[in-house]
Order: structure tokens, then C-alpha cells, then sequence
């Protein structure tokens, strides 16, 4: 199994993972280039690359990232912000 792991600034205990841009609604804009995750590909971490159609997301943010609809029609948790 894959797990990819954002690292940011170390600490006092080595280090800290930082927040996914992903995770938060208000980083997330239609038009923007982003990588999202499709459920069938949650295990593998099989990333798509597309731009956002529509937010499908209510809440401000999510843990798991934003669940976007590309214009593909690919529908997935963003987990990179390519540009906005």
C-alpha cells in the first residue's frame, strides 16, 4: 500500500505533517487545475489530474479533501491544488 504524507516545517518532535490545501472548501475554486482521488482508487492513491466543474462538498472543510466534479465528469476528493 501506498501512503502519501505532505511533511512541513520540523518541530520540536522532528516534524509536522501539514494541512492539505485540499481540506478546506475556501481554497477550492471552479476553473482551478487540481489532483483528486476517485473512491475506486483510495487504496492504490491513483491520483487524477483535471479542472473543477462543480464543489460537491457543503461543509467548510473535509479530512479526506473536498469531493469536486471535474469537466471530465470525474468526480473525487481533491488532494492537490495545482493553480487556482
Amino acid at each position: 500500500m501506498k501512503i502519501n504524507l505532505k511533511i512541513g516545517k520540523l518541530d520540536n518532535l522532528g516534524f509536522t505533517l501539514s494541512t492539505m490545501n485540499g481540506n478546506n472548501r475556501s481554497n477550492v475554486k471552479p476553473g482551478a487545475r487540481v489532483k483528486v482521488v476517485q473512491k475506486q482508487d483510495q487504496f492504490s492513491g491513483e491520483l487524477s489530474e483535471g479542472i473543477v466543474k462543480d464543489i460537491l462538498t457543503k461543509s467548510a472543510s473535509h479530512p479526506h479533501g473536498i469531493k469536486v466534479r471535474l469537466q471530465d465528469g470525474v468526480i473525487g476528493r481533491v488532494k492537490e491544488i495545482l493553480d487556482a
